[in-house]
């Protein structure tokens, strides 16, 4: 039987990954999306990452109160780990304080000194994580660590995020590259190999010897 991890991996590979080419919020490009809400909002998505981050809690011993992030992309991941764990609450950030109200910038769980787990969907230059941990201790929060659902090794996300968590650890559950490998081998499974004809590959430019998974030279087709 496939542990939660690798039945969360297949998922992110299928419904999540695409191959392309895209412009990142970020302002760069990139020849790939990832759109992890598309696996955290379904319903089996929803709880294998309630499972997944739950358990990578636990095991590293941070023994947290609750678990928040930067609205939107940390939303369903707070509420899937919420649910799943029974005993973290959740807390959400928004990007700036309501005009309105009570003004506040963190909702839900508000206690301050709590120790809390600062959690986020893609990690690409880091700064949607890292305006969350700031708004975390800045409200009182103690920061027991840091992660992300996939991180996408690019961008100095990694060292930004690293240096805003001070000594709080930071994690990825996965990285582009499994993702990648994994939609790659998915397609090559369910797909038969199909010739490409006067085309050039989707990576590098060279001619394309197969179209399946995308237009692929000899290098990038595995």
């Amino acid at each position: 039987m496939d542990s939660p991890r690798q039945d969360l991996l297949r998922l992110l590979a299928c419904k999540s990954f695409r191959l392309g080419e895209f412009r990142l919020s970020s302002g760069g490009t990139s020849d790939y999306y990832i759109d992890c809400r598309t696996t955290t909002l379904d319903a089996k998505g929803s709880r294998l990452t309630g499972e997944v981050f739950s358990d990578e809690i636990r095991q590293r011993g941070w023994k947290p109160r609750a678990i928040g992030g930067l609205t939107l992309g940390a939303d369903p991941i707070v509420v899937a780990v919420s649910v799943v764990s029974g005993e973290l609450h959740g807390f959400l950030v928004r990007k700036a304080e309501k005009q309105h109200g009570t003004g506040q910038r963190i909702e839900g769980f508000r206690e301050k000194g709590a120790r809390v787990v600062i959690v986020d969907d893609v990690c690409t230059t880091g700064a949607s994580t890292v305006q969350a941990i700031e708004a975390a201790r800045e409200f009182g929060f103690e920061i027991a660590g840091v992660m992300c659902l996939v991180e996408r090794e690019e961008a100095q996300g990694r060292p930004s995020v690293e240096k805003a968590a001070a000594e709080a650890p930071f994690i990825s559950v996965f990285t582009a590259s499994e993702v990648r490998a994994q939609h790659i081998s998915q397609m090559d499974d369910t797909q038969p190999v199909i010739l490409a004809v006067a085309t050039k590959c989707e990576v590098c430019g060279r001619p394309a010897v197969t179209n399946v998974p995308g237009n692929r030279c000899a290098a990038h087709r595995a």
